[in-house]
């Protein structure tokens, strides 16, 4: 006869819905997740929990979903205090412009943007990515730092060899770090030669590293590729041998059928930032199509200079309505397969599948709340609906990392607002 002794948890949390996103997306009514020593233990009816596990602590959100931890796949955080500033014209000769002291304050108010808007994770490429290491390490948030790749000397390094010692080296500082992981993010492949690629790739294998960078973004990035090698970007990697599980590309705003076939038979991820390549005129990337073709999609914000916002659930929104748009189909990315992007596609783009994304027994504790009581979001006959089209970010009530708040009732946990506003303020003079 099966034990009826109560089990121990840290903490339940009960809410008017639970989307766990896998193995189903469908809203699970007056549900709740029990969690310990930052674990997933159970999800199941609120009063079918409360009676199995002896919380220490419950948290009752009676009029919230409550959710997997957005994944941001792909931003640049150390440019966020840039925004505002065109992305692409010519820069002060002022070295803070591209000094690792802005790289740090700006990743700084990237997290605190991101973990108020429901993000837990992300993934950045940006010069000095040591800098971000320590700020995510310190605010204890998932982030996959891109280490970058060049043959030019930049900011950071001043050769190929340079930029891909320094890789090795910060490689080396997080061994088996729980928070902070790597992988290379070369600006484009039309920037780097065959053997400069080929150098990369070795890297990666020794090192078990993912790579991401951006593919078939513009027309001008295909004709160049296309110019001076013959063939495609696309089939350049293909013929490189980077095409293949752990590589992510970025974008994949022009594709023809063939390609997608291709891309298919690869096992890579794909992200697309849908409000920074609207906002630039490059056109969309086709989501329904990688998606029935069985590659995993995610949504990134892109650079804050370009979308200017760190809003997921605004990219998720953006990639339903543009879906719907280019298929000439009401909802062609409905809005349970849209928020699936912004948490699972996410993970699984950051190597994460098995760790987060979706509220399962036996993943990490990494969830969010979003109040649902406004005007705005009711009748909430579809929960998936009200958080896509009616919430926004500033709904995002509270947020939880391993299971331990980071944020609550909308504030900032362990980060001083007023601190980074100030931060905030002291650049916006100094770059005027």
């Amino acid at each position: 006869m099966p034990s009826t002794t109560p089990q121990s948890a840290d903490l339940l949390i009960e809410a008017r819905w639970v989307l766990p996103i896998a193995p189903d997306a469908a809203a699970l009514a007056h549900h709740a997740v029990a969690i310990g020593e930052g674990r997933i233990l159970a999800v199941g009816p609120a009063a079918e929990l409360a009676a199995r596990f002896v919380a220490r602590e419950r948290i009752t959100r009676p009029a919230h979903a409550l959710l997997p931890g957005l994944v941001n796949a792909h931003t640049r955080a150390g440019r966020t205090l840039l925004r505002g500033r065109p992305a692409r014209t010519s820069r002060p000769s002022d070295a803070s412009w591209t000094s690792a002291e802005l790289v740090r304050d700006s990743a700084r108010l990237a997290v605190a943007e991101m973990l108020l808007g429901g993000i837990t994770s992300f993934a950045t490429r940006d010069l000095y990515p040591e800098e971000v290491a320590r700020v995510a390490a310190a605010a204890r948030m998932r982030a996959s730092i891109g280490l970058p790749v060049a043959e030019v000397p930049t900011a950071w390094a001043e050769s190929l060899t340079g930029h891909l010692a320094k890789a090795e080296r910060l490689w080396d500082d997080y061994p088996s770090d729980p928070w902070v992981r790597f992988h290379f993010a070369p600006d484009a492949a039309h920037l780097l030669s065959d053997a400069a690629l080929a150098r990369v790739r070795t890297v990666a294998d020794e090192l078990d590293a993912r790579l991401t960078l951006p593919v078939h973004e513009t027309e001008r990035e295909i004709r160049d590729g296309v110019a001076r090698h013959s063939m495609s970007p696309i089939r350049r990697l293909e013929a490189l041998g980077l095409l293949r599980p752990g590589f992510v590309a970025l974008h994949l705003s022009r594709l023809e059928q063939a390609e997608l076939e291709l891309l298919a038979r690869t096992g890579i991820s794909a992200v697309a930032c849908p409000q920074a390549t609207l906002r630039r005129g490059l056109g969309l990337c086709r989501l329904t199509e990688l998606l029935d073709h069985g590659i995993d999609v995610a949504l990134g914000t892109g650079s804050p200079t370009a979308a200017f916002a760190l809003d997921v659930l605004a990219e998720a929104r953006a990639a339903s309505l543009a879906a719907s748009s280019l298929e000439g189909m009401h909802d062609a990315l409905g809005a349970e397969r849209a928020l699936a992007l912004a948490t699972l596609g996410g993970a699984a783009a950051l190597g994460l599948r098995t760790v987060v994304g979706s509220i399962e027994p036996g993943k990490a504790a990494d969830l969010i709340a979003i109040d649902l009581s406004s005007i705005a979001c009711r009748p909430a006959g579809s929960p998936a609906e009200a958080i896509l089209f009616a919430a926004s970010r500033d709904r995002v009530s509270d947020v939880w990392i391993n299971g331990s708040p980071r944020v609550a009732h909308g504030r900032l946990l362990a980060l001083d607002e007023q601190e980074l506003v100030a931060i905030a303020q002291r650049w916006e003079e100094r770059l005027s």
